[in-house]
């Protein structure tokens, strides 16, 4: 039961589109967490949303909201192009940050949003909602534990169909496109793995009538030797699923954002380098994504960094150091380096 005199971390939400939508609805049992506030261009549409979503304050500008001291935190959905400007933005104005994936459009950008937080004394994290759930906790205590031993190679998958080619997803400048939507998660998935960034990647993708990529694979080669494959998809099937492979067993896992909560999403773990090795299901808890991280974004800014369940700075700049050269080489269709 919610404790009334709890001082919650409060929450105002840059935007009133969908996402935004699902990230009240994941919030709103929280004890620790509340959205208390909507901000968009047309101040119908956020008080709109707000009645419909119970969010008490509604404003008709980012600015408004920014100003409402009310409010420690922003949550910023933004289209990607818009995510440097106004968490910068937020940051001055003295609030923290949770921005949706990815982080910024370009790596130099996400490096200006952690400096702008850094002079500020404020909290910026980039949202992956899987990296704060039971499953993708329990994939990382596998791999620390060399339960696979030495990871030798991976592959990470994600597609869906989006058959509106009015979504900001087709929008080139939105910084739209399969790998900036839904490639972010394999990327990310991979550099949980590795735990270091790529340095060379050889991508291929085909290519929408609008300039985005609809679907892209991407070979990544990392120091240490180890070996991974990503792909991502605008126009196919849902799947998400990826594969480990180590030099003592494999894993088999999704690593979906949310899941519901009287269910479970297994790891199948094969310990053992020959066929008939014994396979172990490890199921783990369900849940939404989007509470698991707006919880532990509170207790990073509460209780410090050791408590946050997601992506470090360091991963976020990887990232995007990684996404910006996949591109770079499904458009040249030749290997590209990234420099350590």
């Amino acid at each position: 039961m919610k404790d009334p005199e709890a001082q919650r971390l409060r929450i105002g939400i840059l935007g009133a589109a969908d996402i935004a939508r699902a990230f009240v609805a994941g919030v709103r049992p929280s004890d620790t967490v509340e959205v208390t506030a909507v901000a968009s261009r047309d101040i119908a549409k956020a008080k709109r949303f707000a009645a419909e979503n119970g969010v008490t304050c509604a404003y008709g500008s980012y600015r408004e909201l920014l100003t409402d001291p009310a409010v420690d935190a922003i949550y910023n959905p933004l289209p990607n192009s818009l995510h440097a400007e106004w968490s910068i933005r937020a940051i001055e104005a003295g609030k923290h940050v949770l921005c949706e994936k990815p982080l910024a459009a370009t790596a130099a950008e996400a490096r200006d949003m952690f400096a702008a937080a850094q002079r500020h004394a404020r909290t910026l994290r980039e949202g992956f909602p899987y990296r704060s759930q039971p499953h993708a906790l329990k994939l990382q205590e596998l791999l620390e534990s060399g339960a696979i031993g030495h990871v030798q190679t991976m592959q990470a998958a994600i597609g869906f169909t989006i058959a509106d080619v009015a979504n900001i997803r087709f929008n080139p400048a939105l910084a739209g496109g399969a790998l900036m939507d839904a490639g972010t998660y394999p990327v990310s998935l991979v550099r949980l793995v590795a735990g270091k960034r790529p340095t060379r990647v050889h991508a291929f993708a085909s290519w929408h009538a609008s300039g985005v990529d609809q679907t892209l694979v991407a070979a990544l080669e990392h120091p240490g030797g180890l070996l991974a494959q990503i792909s991502c998809s605008m126009v196919t099937g849902l799947h998400r699923q990826a594969i480990i492979a180590g030099t003592a067993g494999t894993i088999q896992t999704g690593y979906p954002n949310h899941s519901p909560p009287d269910s479970s999403v297994a790891l199948q773990v094969k310990r053992g380098v020959k066929w008939d090795a014994a396979v172990e299901t490890l199921p783990v808890p369900g849940g939404n994504g989007f509470r698991a991280e707006a919880e532990s974004f509170e207790r990073l800014i509460r209780l410090g960094p050791e408590h946050w369940t997601g992506a470090s700075p360091e991963e976020s700049v990887d990232i995007l150091l990684t996404l910006e050269a996949i591109l770079a080489s499904a458009r040249s269709r030749l290997p590209v380096d990234i420099a350590e």
